[in-house]
């Protein structure tokens, strides 16, 4: 419609430019009239009749032509705002069309969080637009508005708040690929569970995590061998279950290793002055002990890197070798939750031993051009 009016007003401008003076001035008088009698009516008008009689005149002497010129011009200026709107719009849908249409999404995380890497791998493999909110770890006062206290926290157009790591994964890959529910309808299908773990310390558990709440035909798609869903979920626990608990008995192995830790975390996190100081002088002593228990707990060995290079080598081994990825030659939702419990290992010296004295290092370069080339894309 805008657009319309334009041609309407550029129209009007070359009657004026292209008729007789004689012609012109009869159209001016009856146009400059009558805006000036709308104009006495509306009290806008401050030159009372004399004035909008020498107003005619002076159009009727060759003014129409600088009338008929400024219609061309609101017409060209009213065409130009018409065709730079369409232009934005357009630039908005191919936007949202390289992006999949994807919901705005705010992630709350600790830069070294194995679980919050995992997230970040997910979303960066399938080129998912994100904001980042970093996590200070000792006041966390910027989830001060949620009663999960936990990150990773993920929430989508400023509404929807996802909790859980690998709920995070598996609802929004599951909106992905079933267009016609909704996300808050997805969320419905990983109920919170609470629950008293072994050491008497409540904890909440999400029902159905490492599913994809998928049709029979969708889930044929995504899976079209036989026991591919079954393989990619057994993994994505795994990593969750063991591979994670790994971590810090190993970066906090000796003092110096628990100083370098800190260091880095201290160095990527959120940290005050203050803060800092203390997390990495007062964080890695305290970690280091820390280590030793779960070393415990988890029934590790003395040297606890054999238990790392053991569980490591058995990820590649269930790789094969006519594979270069778990899911064959894209990475599946199992490659994405390993790569990003490792990642946060990078930098210190029991991430340079694992890939010195393993055989993931092929897998892990072929992933990290795969998260950072977006290949999920397409």
């Amino acid at each position: 419609m805008a657009a319309a009016c334009s041609r309407s007003l550029c129209k009007v401008g070359r009657s004026f430019l292209e008729t007789p003076a004689t012609a012109r001035s009869g159209t001016a008088s009856f146009l400059l009239g009558n805006a000036a009698t709308h104009s006495s009516r509306r009290g806008f008008s401050s030159g009372g009749p004399g004035f909008r009689s020498r107003l005619v005149s002076s159009v009727r002497a060759g003014g129409g032509r600088v009338l008929g010129c400024a219609f061309l011009l609101g017409g060209g200026l009213g065409l130009y705002q018409t065709l730079k709107f369409s232009l934005q719009q357009h630039l908005a849908q191919e936007d949202s069309k390289v992006s999949g249409g994807s919901p705005k999404m705010t992630l709350y995380q600790y830069k070294t969080c194995p679980f919050c890497s995992k997230v970040r791998a997910f979303l960066d493999f399938y080129g998912l637009p994100y904001e980042i909110v970093e996590v200070n770890p000792v006041m966390r006062q910027e989830i001060k508005w949620s009663s999960y206290r936990k990150v990773p926290i993920l929430m989508v157009d400023a509404e929807l708040q996802l909790n859980d790591s690998s709920v995070i994964i598996s609802s929004i890959r599951t909106l992905m690929i079933s267009k016609e529910k909704s996300l808050s309808d997805i969320i419905r299908c990983y109920p919170e569970m609470k629950a008293v773990n072994d050491r008497g310390k409540e904890v909440t558990e999400y029902n159905n995590k490492y599913w994809l709440m998928l049709s029979e035909a969708q889930n044929a798609d995504v899976y079209p061998a036989k026991g591919m869903q079954k393989e990619e979920m057994k993994w994505r626990q795994w990593a969750d279950d063991w591979l994670v608990h790994l971590i810090s008995p190993n970066v906090y192995r000796t003092t110096g290793e628990a100083l370098a830790s800190f260091d880095y975390i201290v160095r990527e996190g959120k940290f005050g002055t203050v803060e800092g100081f203390f997390a990495k002088y007062v964080g890695a002593a305290a970690m280091f002990i820390i280590s030793k228990r779960l070393k415990n707990r988890h029934n590790l060995q003395d040297d606890v890197r054999q238990d790392l290079y053991k569980a490591v080598n058995d990820w590649v081994a269930a790789i094969g070798k006519n594979r270069k990825f778990m899911g064959g030659d894209q990475p599946n939702l199992a490659d994405l939750a390993v790569f990003g419990v490792l990642r946060v290992m990078e930098g210190l010296q029991a991430f340079d031993d694992m890939m010195e004295n393993t055989k993931v290092k092929h897998w892990y370069r072929r992933m990290e051009r795969a998260t950072l080339n977006h290949e999920g894309r397409s």
